[in-house]
C-alpha cells in the first residue's frame, strides 16, 4: 500500500483536527499502528499581550504551494500510509484551529517524526501572514504563521 495525501488545502471553512484524523485512518484501511494529528490554535495572548482574533490572509499559491511541501515532506517515508494537512484564512476567534496536519503511518515514530517535520515546512513555506488583534487596540502582522 502505498502513501496517500488525502487533503493538502487552504482555505476559509473551519478545520478540525478529529476530521483530519478520520480522514487518514480510513484512508490507511486498517494498515496504520498509529496516527498521530496536530492543531494550531489561535491563543488568547501572545509576547504578554492580550489577543482578541486573528486575520490570516494567503498568496493565491498558498494551496498550490501547501500540497506540494506535504507531497515533499512525506515522500519515501517509510511506513507512512496517509497524511492530511489544512491551513484556515479569515478571521478567526480565540480556540479556533489555524493549522491542522493528521499522520497515518506503521508505527508511532514514523507519525511522529513525520507529523512534526509537516508542521515545520508548512508554516516554514507556505505564503500565509496573520494579523494579530490586541486588546489594546492595536494589530500587528506576522510572517510564517
Amino acid at each position: 500500500m502505498s502513501m496517500e495525501i488525502v487533503r493538502a488545502q487552504v482555505g476559509e471553512d473551519p478545520i478540525s483536527l478529529a476530521e483530519h484524523e478520520a480522514l487518514v485512518s480510513q484512508a490507511a484501511d486498517g494498515h496504520a499502528g498509529a496516527v498521530v494529528g496536530f492543531s494550531g490554535n489561535v491563543r488568547d495572548h501572545d509576547a504578554g499581550r492580550s489577543v482578541l482574533e486573528l486575520e490570516y490572509r494567503s498568496h493565491p499559491t498558498a494551496g498550490q504551494r501547501l500540497a506540494e511541501v506535504v507531497a515533499e515532506v512525506s515522500a519515501g517515508r517509510a511506513g507512512v500510509r496517509a497524511v492530511a494537512a489544512s491551513h484556515r484564512v479569515g478571521r478567526l476567534r480565540i480556540g479556533d484551529a489555524a493549522l491542522v496536519v493528521a499522520v497515518a503511518a506503521d508505527h508511532r515514530a514514523e507519525a511522529f517524526d513525520l507529523c512534526r517535520d509537516l508542521v515545520d515546512e508548512i508554516k516554514r513555506q507556505i505564503p500565509v501572514w496573520k494579523r494579530q488583534h490586541f486588546a489594546d487596540g492595536s494589530s500587528e502582522w506576522v510572517a510564517g504563521a
